[in-house]
C-alpha cells in the first residue's frame, strides 16, 4: 500500500430501510469520482433523529449487509453503532481518520437536506475541514450556499453535470479539502415512503421497485414496519429499540 492513496466514499444515514436510491448514489459516486469504497456507515441514532422510533440498529445493518453482499466496492461499518454514545459526525470523521491514517483520501457524502442544515451540526466547520465531502442532488435542483460562510463557499466546486474526466481534473488539483456538488440522483424514492407503504399493507408494488429482493425478503420475514409502535425483535432484548 505504499505511496497508494485509496479513495473512500464514507456514507452515512439511517438506512430505515436502505433502497435502491441509496445504491444507486454509492454507483454513480463510485464512477465519477474512481472511487475504490463506499463505505455504508449506518447510525445508531442520527442525533436529528431522536425524536423518532428506528428500526433496530442490528436490522438496519443486516439489511444493509443484504443490499451490498453483490458489490465489491460496497463495505458496511458498525464504528457508529459500536459507539453509540459517541453519535455525531465530527466524532466519528476522528476515529475514522485514525483507522484510516495517511493511506485514504475520504469524501464524505451528505444530501441536500444535509447540506441545508449543516450548521445545525456539532462542529459543523470542523467537520467540514476534517475530510472532502459531496453534496448530492437531483438534476435541476438549486443548491444554496448563502448559510455557510465566505471560507467554505470558496471550497465548493460544482461539479453537476461533468463528466468523469472533468472531475478527474479537479481532483488532481492540489488546493485544500474541497466540497464537491454533483446530481448523482436518478431514483425519487424515501425511506419513509417505503415504511409508510408497508404500514398501510401497501408494499408490494413499492418493495419490488426500490428494494433489494434481498432486503424485501428481510422486512417481510421480520414484519418490520408493520406497526410503529411494535416490531418483531431480530435484537437479543432489543435494548436499543427505543434509541434506534
Amino acid at each position: 500500500m505504499s505511496g497508494v492513496v485509496k479513495r473512500i466514499a464514507l456514507y452515512g444515514g439511517s438506512f430505515d430501510p436502505v433502497h435502491t436510491g441509496h445504491t444507486s448514489v454509492a454507483r454513480n459516486l463510485s464512477e465519477l469520482f474512481a472511487l475504490d469504497e463506499v463505505l455504508f456507515i449506518p447510525a445508531h441514532v442520527a442525533p436529528h433523529k431522536r425524536d423518532r422510533k428506528v428500526t433496530p440498529a442490528l436490522q438496519r445493518y443486516a439489511m444493509l449487509a443484504l443490499a451490498t453482499q453483490n458489490e465489491p466496492r460496497f463495505r458496511v461499518s458498525s464504528i457508529e453503532l459500536d459507539a453509540p454514545e459517541r453519535p455525531y459526525t465530527v466524532e466519528t470523521l476522528g476515529r475514522l481518520q485514525e483507522t484510516l491514517g495517511r493511506e485514504a483520501r475520504l469524501f464524505f457524502v451528505m444530501g441536500a437536506d444535509s447540506w441545508t442544515e449543516i450548521r445545525t451540526w456539532r462542529e459543523w466547520e470542523r467537520v467540514l475541514e476534517m475530510a472532502e465531502h459531496i453534496v448530492v442532488t437531483r438534476p435541476g435542483y438549486e443548491l444554496d450556499a448563502s448559510h455557510v460562510t465566505e471560507a467554505v463557499r470558496e471550497r465548493i466546486v460544482d461539479v453537476r453535470g461533468a463528466t468523469r474526466e472533468t472531475v478527474e481534473r479537479e481532483l488532481a488539483r492540489e488546493e485544500g479539502r474541497k466540497i464537491y456538488l454533483t446530481d448523482a440522483v436518478e431514483l425519487d424514492v424515501s425511506a419513509t415512503a417505503i415504511r409508510e407503504a408497508v404500514r398501510k399493507g401497501a408494499a408490494s408494488e413499492m418493495l419490488e421497485r426500490f428494494v433489494a429482493p434481498e432486503v424485501a425478503d428481510f422486512i417481510r420475514k421480520y414484519r418490520l414496519y408493520r406497526n410503529t409502535h411494535e416490531t418483531e425483535s431480530f435484537e437479543a432484548g432489543s435494548q436499543d429499540e427505543a434509541r434506534g
